[in-house]
């Protein structure tokens, strides 16, 4: 188990470089003679019709409900693996990710709507702060090396995992609009047709994508946010195989480096590139970018650390052996880093009437994420030992 956490680590790490380089990149264009390049780039019309089909989008929301469906998918694999074998598949190991979790998501929201009370269209962002980046929290504690111990990793890896599903109820239940039955009776008939090949034990990945395809469309159409068909074709692929392979994880393995070397740096390009233009210093503390970075800076981690303690004090849970709150306190704030999934949700709660608050919302997730990161992962080294942890598998 070791071994796969290293690996995945590794690789998130580098992802996480690459991510900070989309981003870096998109303030740049946006804010440079080349910005018109950029808002045009991401404005392009794409259109795709057969018969009387019609998909006509541009091309940052071909990114934010296509590619990220993907992404969305191999959430949604991690999660079925993680609660069918891996470090949720016991009462034991999942009560403490899943109070922190549950913590960490209430309490940002609530520091958010402190600071937008008594405004309905910036009230649509409270969910903003609510979210963790897996990538870049996990990243950033892999440049720690085998000083961290598999323990503390576990633990991040499951709270996030957690973090990430309550994101994907989150949207379904509050961002989806105008809800369309025709596409909402097609999307049950190809979600029956997806536990259908699982029942029937089918391995072959193609039947899945065939439907899957379906499905996408359907819930593209629907109102419901196209996103949470990849979490569903995910629960629907098999774990296990009667020969004891995993078409599951054959998948999760395949979509990792498309995920983290791909689809998230051209999510990130495309969705983080704020303009400061026509922005004053004071704008910095206005109420969204304000919310939004003391939600994510300071909500997050005493809402984990609130609930773990709680739990644990309670005896519903209990901490990882070779850890304590000292190590804990530091993986709460890099739970702060939000980034990827709250730009995400950024980009669903401010449309239309609430869209000009989209910039102001933007820079508070770099604000927010970035000083997590920085007094997350200063805080984690100081309380670590020098040497390699004494790693507990």
């Amino acid at each position: 188990m070791r071994k796969a956490i290293d690996n995945f680590l590794s690789q998130e790490s580098a992802g996480g470089i690459l991510l900070m380089v989309a981003v870096v990149l998109a303030m740049l264009m946006a804010n440079s003679p080349l910005s018109g390049i950029y808002q045009g780039f991401l404005d392009t019309e794409m259109q795709i019709r057969v018969g009387s089909l019609d998909i006509d989008k541009t091309l940052i929301h071909w990114i934010n409900d296509g590619l990220m469906a993907i992404f969305f998918m191999l959430i949604g694999l991690e999660v079925k693996r993680e609660l069918l074998e891996g470090a949720l598949s016991s009462r034991v190991q999942a009560s403490l990710p899943t109070f922190a979790a549950i913590g960490g998501m209430a309490f940002p929201a609530g520091v958010y709507l402190l600071f937008n009370y008594g405004n309905p269209i910036t009230q649509a962002g409270w969910a903003i702060p609510a979210a963790t980046d897996i990538a870049f929290a996990l990243g950033i504690m892999a440049l720690l090396g085998s000083r961290v111990p598999v323990a503390l990793k576990v633990f991040l890896l499951a709270l996030a995992i957690i973090d990430d599903l309550g994101v994907v109820v989150i949207i379904a239940i509050f961002y989806s609009t105008d809800l369309s039955m025709v596409s909402l009776v097609v999307a049950a008939v190809a979600i029956l047709g997806l536990i259908g090949l699982n029942r029937r034990g089918v391995t072959a990945l193609g039947p899945y994508g065939v439907l899957g395809l379906i499905l996408w469309i359907a819930v593209l159409k629907s109102g419901v946010h196209a996103t949470l068909a990849g979490v569903i074709i995910a629960f629907c692929i098999p774990l296990r195989a009667k020969d004891g392979s995993s078409p599951s994880e054959s998948l999760e393995h395949s979509l990792h480096p498309w995920s983290t070397f791909i689809i998230l740096p051209i999510f990130a390009f495309a969705n983080a590139g704020v303009d400061l233009s026509g922005m004053s210093f004071g704008d910095l503390f206005s109420p969204v970018p304000v919310g939004i970075a003391l939600g994510l800076l300071v909500g997050k981690p005493l809402g984990v650390l609130f609930f773990s303690y709680l739990a644990v004090k309670l005896k519903w849970a209990v901490l990882p052996e070779g850890v304590g709150w000292r190590h804990i306190a530091p993986v709460a704030v890099m739970c702060g880093i939000g980034f990827t999934m709250s730009m995400f949700i950024s980009s669903l709660a401010f449309v239309g009437e609430g869209a000009a608050y989209g910039d102001f919302a933007r820079l508070g997730i770099l604000v927010g994420s970035l000083l997590s990161a920085v007094i997350g992962y200063f805080w984690l080294d100081k309380v670590l030992p020098k040497t390699p942890a004494n790693n507990v598998k």
